[in-house]
């Protein structure tokens, strides 16, 4: 037997959960998949000039001189497809996955085709979610500019017996975008940390979890080669069972971490392991044990071995800033974690149980900065909220400039401390190099984005902070507070005159935070600015049903704008909607 060899598009088909659907309904699935076969596979795959290499019960393997043909077909199958399962019950809808090739093969006399082009293209179709097309590097570099659809980068893909990284890409066609389109995977190598199961059998432990969480989250964000996603947008899968394939996609990483905490007394054990997102293969796992008084020993443990199992040219030295221990009294550090969970509860008795417990914290060790940091944040924020003390102005401005004295390498103290700068004390250009060193020493922290936007915005750099809300949006996509992004963006476009924008935000900023203040304002603004007063009358309504307390008197008291022009139309524009002076 003869063989040759010759360069092809090879295209890998099979039915997802084929042994499930014939397990329920042998007849009838085996009828409707002969049915597509014959009415749209072979007419798609002849229409673009492919042939049917070979059958098997669920799949088929087919050939195409062009890539861009094979990429078509694929497009094709799964559009039509989907319209042709569209009623089906979802349970059981038949739906492919398709891995395209560009690659060198062999062809026996028979038509069959082997090598390692047919093979890569197996196991992309493998690891393909349903409804999705899923090519080769090398068959991405032949498509580029010939395609009107569009392409989500995987990265470097180890597939199973294949030797070498495969670059791979995902088509995001219409078939495949029944929801929204997935952001897509940075350069660098990316990473959400999942909330770890407290397994200590005491839910009063629950805090402490996702405090050493939060640390690992900063930690490994402090490295730079790292794209890490925030806390608030991990910690939405808090308590869910979850796909990690899944949960990549949502949040755009190629990784995800996940573990379990158990403490019990003085004792704690971390266990961790690291998946890769893409593929599902486990990369790494590992436990740590050791004494509370450890902890942060442990922490560092845990973000070097993942560090050193994702990336091993990176030099770990990159993470010995986020080594420093916030305080030596175990007791005022746990007295922060049991703060962290109220704070994001972001609710009036939230802040006051914040209150307290920094303030706890700091009567036993004064110089535990990123406790003094929070309690001057939750004060400044307080007073925008109108939750506030009537001293909070003053107390807040004194701590922050404390924080700045004593925490020059800290990049969570300098944020928080960046922000009540700018608001309660008004020093711009304190503020922004503040937050350009927290930026500097945390390139990855959604909070400094969102930090740096208000600072900026504060500052009049309306276009650098929209920027920085962005960056953040992108660092923690399904933030539940990421309201405070979106109406830091349309406070910005309210400072570029740009109202429709500033709106629109606005409106995005209420639906994802309705108790954010500062969401409340744009809108109304906006409307006014649009001559739309009745409008703006009912949102002002809707803002003093939500904050009671809020008068232009206190607006007037806490403007943290640098160009009073804008702060004057501010508040004018609240006047006219009604808000009570």
């Amino acid at each position: 037997m003869t063989t040759q060899r010759h360069l092809a598009a090879i295209l890998a088909c099979d039915v997802v959960g084929y042994s499930r659907l014939t397990e329920r309904d042998e007849r009838g699935t085996l009828e409707r998949l002969k049915i597509y076969r014959k009415d749209l596979l072979e007419p798609l795959v002849s229409e673009h000039q492919g042939r049917i290499v070979k059958l098997t019960g669920d799949g088929m393997l087919c050939e195409f001189a062009s890539v861009v043909n094979a990429v078509t077909s694929a497009m094709a199958i799964q559009q039509a497809l989907a319209e042709h399962e569209a009623e089906t019950p979802e349970e059981e809808r038949i739906r492919f996955r398709i891995g395209i090739n560009l690659g060198d093969v062999v062809c026996e006399e028979d038509g069959d085709l082997y090598g390692d082009g047919v093979n890569i293209a197996a196991r992309l179709e493998s690891i393909a979610d349903p409804g999705t097309v899923l090519v080769s590097g090398t068959a991405y570099d032949h498509l580029q500019g010939k395609l009107d659809c569009g392409f989500t980068p995987l990265g470097d893909l180890r597939l199973k017996n294949i030797e070498r990284p495969v670059r791979a890409y995902r088509v995001e066609t219409d078939a495949s975008a029944s929801v929204a389109a997935p952001p897509p995977l940075p350069e660098k190598p990316s990473i959400a940390v999942l909330p770890f199961t407290n397994m200590s059998g005491d839910p009063d432990q629950e805090y402490f979890a996702d405090g050493l969480v939060e640390d690992i989250i900063t930690g490994l964000s402090r490295v730079n080669s790292f794209f890490v996603i925030a806390r608030n947008s991990s910690f939405t899968y808090k308590g869910r069972a979850v796909d990690l394939r899944q949960v990549g996609r949502e949040l755009g990483v190629r990784y995800v971490l996940e573990g379990s905490i158990r403490r019990a007394g003085s004792r704690v054990r971390i266990s961790g392991q690291l998946v890769d997102a893409i593929s599902g293969h486990h990369v790494w796992a590992n436990r740590f044990e050791g004494d509370v008084s450890d902890i942060f020993d442990l922490q560092d443990k845990v973000t070097e071995s993942v560090v050193g199992a994702v990336e091993p040219s990176i030099r770990l030295e990159e993470i010995k800033q986020a080594r420093m221990k916030p305080t030596e009294y175990m007791s005022a550090y746990d007295l922060y974690l049991r703060a962290l969970p109220r704070f994001y509860s972001m609710t009036r008795e939230g802040f006051a149980d914040v209150r307290r417990l920094t303030n706890e914290a700091l009567s036993i060790d004064p110089g535990f900065n990123l406790a003094k940091a929070l309690g001057a944040y939750i004060r400044s924020l307080s007073v925008s909220q109108c939750w506030h003390e009537p001293d909070d102005i003053r107390v807040a401005a004194r701590m922050a400039q404390e924080v700045l004295a004593e925490a020059r390498d800290d990049p969570t103290s300098l944020r928080f401390a960046a922000q009540v700068i700018a608001y309660s004390a008004k020093d711009y250009e304190m503020a922004l190099g503040t937050i350009e060193r927290s930026l500097l020493l945390n390139p990855n922290s959604a909070q400094g984005h969102t930090g740096s936007g208000w600072v900026n915005a504060h500052s009049s750099r309306p276009l650098v902070a929209i920027e920085h809300f962005h960056r953040a949006l992108r660092l923690s996509p399904v933030d539940p507070e990421k309201g405070i992004a979106l109406s830091g963006i349309g406070m910005s476009y309210l400072m570029l005159e740009r109202y429709e924008e500033a709106l629109a935000w606005g409106e995005r900023a209420l639906h994802e935070m309705p108790n954010y203040g500062s969401s409340h304002r744009v809108v109304i603004m906006a409307l006014v600015e649009l001559n739309r007063l009745d409008e703006a009358q009912a949102a002002a309504r809707r803002l003093m049903e939500a904050f009671p307390t809020y008068t232009l008197t206190l607006q007037r008291q806490i403007n943290p704008w640098l160009d009073k022009v804008f702060a004057e139309r501010y508040v004018e524009a609240l006047g006219m909607s009604g808000v009570p002076a």
